[in-house]
């Protein structure tokens, strides 16, 4: 049980759970009535997906890859198997939150859309012959995934329709896909060993690194544009309290590209502060507004 958690990545279940809060506070501050058993099994939808997502992942590794150290053939396959189980089941679970929803309430057609969006991000992810996880775009998938769709999706589950203040998933899309790539590093040399094809390992840190920066940026400058869209300053101006956090992360990319030594913690722990505490804070402001 213990490595299942393990594999089913509790970070980004933390994460997509952060994202989903957002959409539904836009939704409370547009005066959407909040409708609790959309919102909660929204949320146990969301979280089964993400985790079917993520277990599906390893239960396609190649057979040179070792899902936990010093493990015998015998529990490997039994640990795949198991992986494999549980994201069949969660899959199946949010079918049927999806049916037990559109009973309740028929859902509409971009909550649909979203849904089908969600599958086809799972399948593309994790499952041949795509496997985009190990094509170098699996970062991409899972950044559009946690800050795109699961915002949109608890949105819509409440307002039954789409709205500009949506926009603000691109810059934390950006900011997800700069915290993916930046989890790329400290496992750069198992990845390079086991024949894992990441964002990094594609690119080389040469290219990757730069590219990682104009991410970061580009997302800032966006939320610094977005009162053009409508959105008031108030709502906004709390994700740029992560902005030291956001320039201590470009900092240690920096030392990393002069090949400096890095200690990884610290740069996990601060791009997850960068891209966890930006959505937590703009949700914050939209609960309280």
């Amino acid at each position: 049980m213990k490595n299942l958690l393990r594999l089913a990545r509790p970070m980004t279940l933390l994460l997509a759970a952060l994202t989903y809060f957002l959409g539904a506070s836009i939704a409370d501050y547009l005066g959407k009535t909040l409708q609790p058993d959309f919102f909660w099994l929204g949320l146990l939808g969301v979280l089964l997906s993400q985790t079917s997502m993520n277990l599906l992942a390893e239960v396609f590794r190649l057979d040179v890859e070792p899902l936990q150290e010093n493990e015998t053939r015998r529990e490997r396959q039994s640990l795949r198997n198991n992986a494999l189980y549980v994201s069949i089941g969660s899959l199946a679970a949010v079918a049927l939150i999806a049916y037990l929803l559109n009973q309740i309430s028929s859902l509409s057609p971009q909550t649909f859309l979203l849904l089908l969006l969600s599958l086809l991000f799972i399948l593309a992810y994790s499952i041949p012959p795509f496997r985009f996880v190990n094509r170098g775009f699996g970062e991409f998938i899972l950044a559009a995934h946690i800050a795109y769709v699961i915002p949109s999706l608890a949105f819509v589950l409440q307002a039954d329709e789409t709205h500009r203040f949506l926009m603000l998933t691109i810059p934390l899309t950006f900011l997800g896909l700069a915290y993916f790539i930046a989890m790329d590093f400290p496992s750069f040399a198992s990845d390079q060993k086991y024949g894992r094809v990441t964002f990094l390992t594609r690119l080389g840190w040469e290219r990757v690194v730069p590219l990682h920066n104009i991410f970061l940026i580009f997302a800032y400058i966006f939320l610094s544009l977005s009162p053009t869209f409508g959105l008031l300053f108030s709502l906004i101006w709390p994700a740029f309290l992560t902005l030291p956090f956001a320039l201590f992360q470009l900092y240690q990319l920096r030392n990393i590209s002069l090949g400096a030594r890095v200690n990884w913690t610290l740069l996990a722990a601060t791009a997850l502060a960068v891209f966890g505490l930006t959505a937590y804070f703009i949700t914050m402001a939209f609960w309280l507004r």
